[in-house]
């Protein structure tokens, strides 16, 4: 009996599971709780959510919330970068008409490295903390053709400025800005496994810099089984919507959902990996929700109540199902929807730009601390020969 033989039969169970629950490294900036959620830092997620996005990027990044100086200074260091390249703006304007977001994302990402990278990794993410949101905000404007980019604001705040670089027409600036600010803290981290974490570690792990990580981080995000996951979750709300006579009827909408699952489709919103209670950035948006009118009385808001108290009750009976409470997807998407950002193909993008914060933060550990700051070795697993 050859290697190959011999390492089959030991591991074969535990092939072909996509690694799931198999310890690889550290992760020192987030950790998930299955039945408290979400922490950074060891701070729990509820704890956070409310603050001001800089002072959680600070925690992030350095360990610790930071004092009033500190935050005065972490703050005018990212306002003092602003502004993009306009060589990027001007490429990102000839891409071709039938654009994803996402595709223009990645791209703004490779460009923002190719024009300005430094291959430093500590002064390479100021700079993309600093710009992204310019970014990500021409993205949107020249796809929905919402007429000239707007420059950035260096006496607002990240997520204000972001806004008003964006201005969607029609929308609720001040409620738009308030629900932003509450989803970029909460899709800033989620542990080091997740798909973009491991798949930024493994790009990183060869040398590559800091863009082409967040890059490589950034194809993985875009896949419909990680950061599309809110963009389906609304649209399923809406195809639930236009297939029932009252959304907020509870025993019309379990009737609905036990025939979609009899007939073999899937529920989105519902379900982790790792959880298994509500997920917490799911309640915080739930209670955020009630407080704001325009927020509590969108119909899809409403239907996501129904289904959050529907849907783990169906699902809890089914025996190869671990966890069937909602996660964020299920609610994220209906208060973009709800204030302003109507078209879901974009949300990606925003869990996008703020997921780069957590991963960059796991990199600097990865690549300047790891083995007394050797950094991590090239990730390498060994793949078995299988005669099929």
């Amino acid at each position: 009996m050859n290697e190959n033989e011999i390492l089959f039969k030991i591991f074969d169970n535990n092939l072909e599971t996509g690694l799931r629950g198999m310890p690889v490294g550290y992760c020192t900036t987030s950790f998930v709780d299955p039945i408290k959620g979400l922490f950074y830092k060891g701070k729990a997620i509820k704890e956070l959510a409310h603050k001001d996005p800089e002072e959680v990027m600070y925690l992030l990044l350095n360990g610790s919330l930071p004092n009033e100086a500190e935050y005065a200074d972490f703050a005018k260091t990212l306002k003092k970068r602003r502004g993009l390249n306009p060589k990027i703006l001007e490429l990102l304007k000839k891409l071709p008409s039938n654009k994803d977001p996402m595709k223009m994302f990645i791209i703004g990402i490779c460009l923002m490295g190719l024009v300005d990278g430094k291959n430093d990794y500590r002064e390479d993410a100021f700079n993309i903390f600093a710009n992204l949101p310019e970014l990500v905000a021409a993205i949107f404007r020249i796809s929905m053709n919402w007429g000239d980019l707007i420059p950035p604001d260096e006496n607002l705040g990240l997520i204000e400025n972001f806004v008003h670089m964006l201005s969607p027409p029609g929308a609720d600036k001040e409620l738009l800005a308030k629900v932003l600010r509450i989803f970029e803290i909460l899709h800033y981290d989620h542990g080091g496994g997740n798909a973009s974490a491991f798949t930024g570690k493994v790009a990183s792990s060869t040398h590559s810099d800091l863009y082409e990580s967040l890059t490589a981080a950034m194809a993985a995000l875009a896949g419909p089984l990680h950061g599309k996951a809110n963009q389906e979750s609304l649209l399923f709300l809406k195809d639930i919507s236009k297939n029932m006579s009252d959304p907020s009827d509870a025993a019309e909408v379990k009737k609905y959902i036990e025939n979609l699952l009899d007939s073999g489709k899937k529920v989105f919103g519902f379900g982790h990996a790792v959880l298994r209670a509500e997920d917490q950035r799911a309640s915080i948006q739930y209670d955020f929700g009630e407080t704001v009118e325009a927020i509590k009385n969108d119909q899809y808001f409403v239907l996501a109540k129904v289904l959050r108290n529907v849907v783990p009750k169906i699902l809890a009976t089914h025996k190869k199902i671990s966890s069937p409470y909602p996660n964020v997807d299920q609610i994220s998407g209906v208060l973009l929807h709800a204030s302003g950002l109507k078209n879901e193909t974009f949300y990606t993008v925003l869990f996008g730009m703020s997921r780069c914060v957590g991963i960059t933060a796991q990199l600097f550990y990865e690549r300047l601390q790891a083995r007394d700051g050797k950094g991590t070795p090239i990730i390498r697993p060994k793949y078995l020969y299988k005669s099929i």
